[in-house]
């Protein structure tokens, strides 16, 4: 049986990294490894009328991922990101503003798309600008009552209103953070061990039925029916960890539209596929070098 359609809104940009430019943008990121997992995955994003769009979009193509949703601003330049990399691999990002990410349309086609999906992932950043605010609204509203609402918290200020995000979180049906953003949205100080604490947290505030917590190389935890499963990292060579969490929360949200895995199952297989990903230059590396237990 055929899995359902999954959306992704929100940005779609370059990383501009020391070592070349990388397709990035977190919700383009799980689209891309949906689609390697063989869910059918459509971006609703825009790009300019620029050479990096074109780019962008070629690169769509030749990963068989559909552009039909993504539009075209004239007037506004592809957007794109300054990712350093310390020395530990970890991503600090500069992102530019007023570019056509912030101004994505909910078309006929997108609410059209989203009137038939599965799932509609969406993360914080994009809900920087009105606009999006407002597309976002018109796409939740037109999905079917048993979809996926996915929130993915991407902290990076100074584009974290906490009053936003506690009120996108209230509408998703899966809420996905790293610790440090899990503490922040729970009001609390950043202490080791305290993301089971923050899920239950979170998930009596906003009645979500799954809150997922990642914790880098520590691994993640899934909170779930008053129940908390956690799975432990394993040692890997890191190189950087960008798009790490993305590619994660992509095999989450392909297990939940499979139906197949239990909770601790599915956490296990996300991360190993995190793992995989900060092994690998880059957020989206060729899914010809994944290793097969992976």
């Amino acid at each position: 049986m055929p899995l359902p359609l999954a959306l992704c809104f929100g940005e779609i940009l370059w990383d501009f990294l020391p070592e070349g430019l990388f397709p990035g943008g977190a919700p383009f990121n799980v689209g891309y490894h949906l689609h390697q997992q063989g869910v059918p995955t459509q971006l609703v994003s825009a790009v300019g009328d620029d050479v990096l769009g074109e780019e962008l979009l070629r690169r769509l193509t030749g990963w068989g991922l559909g552009s039909e949703l993504i539009a075209r601003r004239a007037q506004l330049r592809t957007g794109y990101v300054r990712a350093t990399v310390g020395a530990t691999g970890d991503a600090h990002y500069e992102i530019v503003a007023d570019v056509a990410w912030d101004s994505i349309p909910a078309t006929p086609e997108a609410l059209g798309a989203a009137a038939r999906a599965g799932a509609l992932v969406f993360g914080s950043l994009a809900q920087r600008s009105p606009a999006n605010r407002s597309a976002l609204a018109r796409l939740l509203a037109a999905l079917p009552a048993q979809a996926w609402r996915i929130f993915d918290v991407n902290r990076r200020p100074p584009h974290d209103d906490f009053t936003l995000v506690r009120s996108l979180a209230r509408g998703a049906t899966v809420l996905k953070l790293n610790h440090e953003e899990a503490a922040w949205l729970a009001g609390e100080a950043l202490v080791p061990g305290g993301e089971e604490r923050w899920a239950r947290q979170l998930a009596s505030d906003f009645r979500c039925p799954y809150v997922v917590v990642t914790a880098g190389e520590r691994g993640a935890g899934l909170w779930h029916e008053g129940r908390w499963h956690w799975e432990s990292g394993r040692v890997v060579a890191v190189v950087d960890t960008v798009g790490s969490g993305d590619a994660f929360l992509a095999s989450l949200v392909a297990s939940l539209l499979e139906g197949t895995l239990s909770p601790p199952a599915a956490l296990a297989r996300a991360c190993r596929l995190g793992e995989w990903v900060a092994s690998c230059r880059g957020a989206t590396p060729p899914y010809s070098s994944l290793p097969p237990c992976t």
